[in-house]
């Protein structure tokens, strides 16, 4: 009469019900493997459970209701042998679980496992095996169990990422958590290439009232492609136009985060603008219109440039007169400006000049790019590259030697420990199991330890390498446009300037302070670009 068996399959998440590590399917994973042993033993499967969402560390024996129908069929003499997929099916805790299956074994029920064989309780080299084995397993689970709540209580308040790809002006970046399935739990961080052209959209919008369809056409035009290297659509657009994100927000479903700093690519005061200029564009009647779309492309610098005593954003504004020449024709004079919103709409107090003529402080920021253009000019590619590659310092490779040497050292060690359990195991040491428990634990801390180190050094050598590409690209946009820039009508010399520009303050008397998007001491020991500018000294 062949051997009857009784199968138990379990997973510690309902998710992995559906899938596991390797993406497949991990109940059915299990219960194929089971089967195909019990086959290949020539024994027979009578009865089958599985435990959906139950956690073998957290859940004692006791309280686990398959477990205990197992035991009662197993009273009733209904199987001869238990079988699971791994032994951790049955269990983690060190402290329960070899008892529980030393109690199927009194009772004459045979255990086990498809990977790993029979689990026996003969002799004492029996029993300690087995200690081993779930000490292993329950150390295994309490710093897994760590590792998720540390994932989980921080997800929000650190900015890491849930799932998907990152959103256009963003990457993700490795957190350093695992989550339960072991797989690395990713955070988002700024793409300082693709951020520049989400803050050139939002002005294009902001500052010129252009539609989703004109920004996509004209970035497109400037040969500037999407992540897949494609022209830009409209729809693209206006959903990078409506992504709260860009403000620093998380969003999962109903549910929003506190602002992020490093996150935030737009400040909120330009977003919500952007939100109503968009609404007020689709409404039907222009007596809606409570917000004014500058559509002229005459400025260059209008949605970037802000007052240096308040804060609050410069606005175009058009005002003008009438003149009766000599001879009678009348001559019109347009004069346009930039003015301090919150002054002139008494929103807060303001000790600065109202307004700015727009010819003169477009011609200072022009000059300051002439210079920007003039001093790139004088650094070579390669010179640069060179000088990108030397930023990864002998210190560091120093250190990455050095941790892999520890690293070593470390392996060597853990495995010297666990071949004293092995003697204990053979017989060989009286050593006390406790002693060798506790110098395992310890031995394997360090080894993680020093892997931690490993993994980070050689992270921080990618991302140099990585930084190089982006000055490359940095110095072939600018390269480019330097030759284009004088010939090129506004709407281009507005793009080029939000490239590298990320804000301009203005003060009385025209002073300037520019927050620029690119490090431009990057490219070469000395070239230092100011951010200070009076008038006279661009004169």
């Amino acid at each position: 009469m062949a051997e009857r068996v009784d199968c138990l399959y379990r997973v510690s998440t309902t998710k992995q019900v559906d899938h596991d590590e390797q993406n497949q399917a991990d109940i059915p994973v299990q219960r194929k493997a089971c089967r195909e042993f019990a086959a290949k033993m020539g024994w027979t499967i009578v009865h089958e459970e599985q435990e959906n969402g139950v956690s073998g560390y957290k859940v004692s024996a006791n309280d686990r209701d398959k477990l205990q129908l197992l035991k009662e069929r197993a009273e009733q003499g209904k199987f001869d042998i238990l079988l699971v997929f791994m032994f951790d099916r049955l269990g983690r805790k060190s402290d329960e679980t070899p008892f529980v299956v030393e109690w199927f074994v009194k009772h004459g029920i045979r255990v086990w496992s498809v990977n790993e064989g029979e689990q026996r309780f003969e002799s004492h080299t029996d029993r300690l095996t087995n200690y081993i084995r779930y000490w292993q397993a329950d150390g295994e689970s309490q710093k897994t169990s760590i590792r998720t709540k540390t994932a989980l209580g921080q997800m929000v308040q650190e900015g890491r990422f849930r799932g998907g790809s990152a959103p256009y002006g963003y990457r993700l970046a490795p957190s350093g958590i695992l989550n339960k399935r072991k797989h690395e739990v990713y955070k988002l961080e700024i793409d300082e290439d693709e951020a520049r052209v989400v803050r050139m959209m939002f002005n294009l919008c902001v500052g010129s009232g252009y539609g989703r369809c004109k920004i996509a056409n004209l970035i497109s035009s400037q040969g500037i492609q999407t992540r897949t290297g494609g022209n830009w659509h409209e729809a693209t657009v206006g959903h990078i136009l409506h992504n709260i994100t860009y403000m620093g927000v998380l969003r999962s479903g109903e549910s929003q985060s506190e602002v992020f700093p490093e996150l935030q690519i737009i400040d909120p005061a330009t977003f919500e603008l952007a939100q109503k200029l968009m609404t007020e564009r689709v409404n039907e009647f222009n007596e809606q219109r409570t917000l004014p779309r500058n559509t002229s492309g005459q400025s260059m610098l209008s949605g970037n440039v802000f007052c240096g005593h308040c804060g609050g954003r410069l606005t175009l504004t058009t005002n003008g007169t009438v003149r009766k020449k000599a001879d009678g024709v009348q001559v019109a004079r347009r004069r346009i400006r930039y003015v301090c919103y919150n002054k002139t709409r008494h929103r807060t107090e303001c000790n600065g000049q109202t307004g700015y003529t727009m010819h003169i402080l477009d011609g200072m920021v022009t000059e300051v790019l002439h210079q920007i253009f003039d001093r790139m000019k004088a650094v070579r590619e390669d010179e640069i590259v060179s000088r990108a590659q030397m930023n990864v310092t002998a210190d560091v490779k120093n250190q990455l030697t050095a941790a892999t040497r520890e690293f070593a050292k470390a392996t060597k060690e853990y495995e010297a420990v666990k071949s004293k359990l092995m003697s204990i195991i053979r017989g060989e040491s009286n050593l006390p199991e406790s002693l060798i428990s506790e110098m395992a634990e310890d031995a394997k801390q360090k080894m993680m330890a020093a892997s931690e180190k490993v993994s980070a050094l050689n992270a921080e050598m990618e991302q140099s390498n990585s930084r190089t590409d982006e000055i490359r690209r940095d110095y072939r946009n600018i390269m480019k446009w330097s030759e284009i820039f004088d010939s090129s009508d506004m709407a281009v010399k507005k793009m080029i300037a939000g490239y590298l520009i990320k804000k301009i303050s203005v003060y009385s008397g025209y002073r300037l302070h520019i927050e620029f998007n690119i490090n431009f001491a990057q490219f070469e020991l000395g070239l230092e670009i100011p951010n200070e500018y009076q008038a006279e000294d661009l004169a």
